[in-house]
């Protein structure tokens, strides 16, 4: 098992791209080189520290989900004065989604950055959202609350953030279906099952049933993904009928 120092010395022939290529995204240059490179190493490395911690970016990414929703909270709160507690929620949760996360890494390319036994293309979609979290934490523990509020701003807040346009964006087809089949009392069913055919990755299928009719269908490599895929379809197919749920 590798120490985080051996890890740490076997990247000193590329500190000076790491640190180069961060300050590029950061904005600044960073004090303590050692938070960003624990943002990007991955379980896979099995790395521990002299106590027996682990070392890697899953804490760093605990940290930064807390810093983002608290930066985007206080800013949401200072720019709708008149939204109620319901409506700031969903609006943050609709900044911080999944889908937005993990734009936001690929944007910035941070999966160059991870050090891993496992290949990039091995990972999936999600890889990009918990490193784009993963250095918020960083940021915080390398240089405090301003710098982290600042890289918020100028990464997220300023460039993605426009209410309006949020205010019409939906976060899960799926709830938006379900919602509105109780509203209508109208049955509905995810037949899901497991559909790895000649693919290396594990797939599934699921058919989407509306008042015991197929109304959509849908292939993805996990099952949540394949329900909001066919969720989105059906929504499509039955626009008209639907009021949407801001």
């Amino acid at each position: 098992m590798k120490s985080i120092r051996n890890i740490f010395n076997s990247r000193s022939k590329g500190s000076g791209d790491f640190f180069m290529g961060l300050s590029e995204i950061l904005g600044f240059k960073p004090k303590h080189l050692k938070y960003y490179k624990k943002a990007f190493t991955h379980r896979s490395m099995n790395i521990r520290d002299k106590e027996g911690n682990a070392v890697n970016y899953e804490r760093l990414e605990f940290l930064g989900d807390a810093m983002l929703s608290a930066v985007i909270a206080s800013h949401l709160f200072q720019e709708v004065p008149e939204g109620d507690e319901g409506y700031l929620t969903k609006m943050r949760s609709k900044i911080v989604s999944r889908e937005h996360l993990n734009e936001l890494g690929k944007d910035l390319n941070l999966i160059n950055y991870i050090e891993s036994k496992i290949s990039k293309e091995s990972f999936g979609d999600n890889i990009h959202g918990n490193l784009f979290e993963a250095l918020v934490g960083a940021i915080f523990l390398d240089r405090g609350y301003r710098h982290t509020e600042d890289f918020i701003y100028k990464r997220v807040i300023i460039p993605y953030v426009d209410i309006v346009k949020l205010e019409g964006k939906v976060i899960s087809y799926k709830s938006l279906l379900i919602e509105w089949c109780q509203k209508e009392k109208n049955t509905f069913d995810y037949d899901v099952y497991e559909d790895t055919g000649n693919d290396n990755l594990r797939h599934f299928s699921v058919k989407l049933s509306i008042n015991d009719k197929v109304i959509a269908k849908a292939r993805a490599t996990s099952k949540k993904k394949a329900e909001e895929k066919a969720s989105k379809r059906a929504f499509f197919a039955y626009q008209n009928r639907i009021s949407r749920v801001s």
